[in-house]
């Protein structure tokens, strides 16, 4: 199945925030591997250089680490880590307009939350 590739943003840090909302949402755990860069290439229809990219963004954030021989795994710490800093990524560009667009619309906190939940769609990342 291929994602909805968004033309906002390159391909590999696409494929990259897949793999922090999976670290995030405890699919991926310390200590477990990653998919190959092999399978996700054939899997998501992209270059092998373009998930090597994304795989390496996250070594350089000290989220994976290589094992040679092996491939690579969630490091310890990487959930807290990246907890942290989404949330601060969220609250710095995503969270200013959407407070402004509640305060422009009037809405309660009563509002918010009797709203329905939006529906998940699997192997979306939002």
């Amino acid at each position: 199945m291929d994602p909805d590739w968004n033309d906002s943003q390159p391909i590999y840090r696409q494929l990259r925030d897949m793999v922090v909302a999976m670290i995030l949402d405890g699919i991926l755990k310390q200590g477990d591997p990653l998919p190959s860069v092999r399978n996700v290439a054939a899997e998501y229809r992209v270059n092998p250089l373009t998930v090597l990219k994304a795989y390496q963004e996250l070594v350089d954030a000290d989220l994976v680490e290589k094992r040679r021989g092996l491939g690579m795994f969630v490091t310890a710490g990487a959930a807290p880590r990246l907890l942290e800093t989404e949330r601060l990524k969220f609250l710095a560009e995503q969270w200013p307009p959407i407070k402004a667009t509640i305060q422009r619309l009037g809405l309660t906190t009563e509002d918010l939350m009797a709203a329905p939940a939006p529906a998940s769609t699997p192997g979306k990342e939002g």
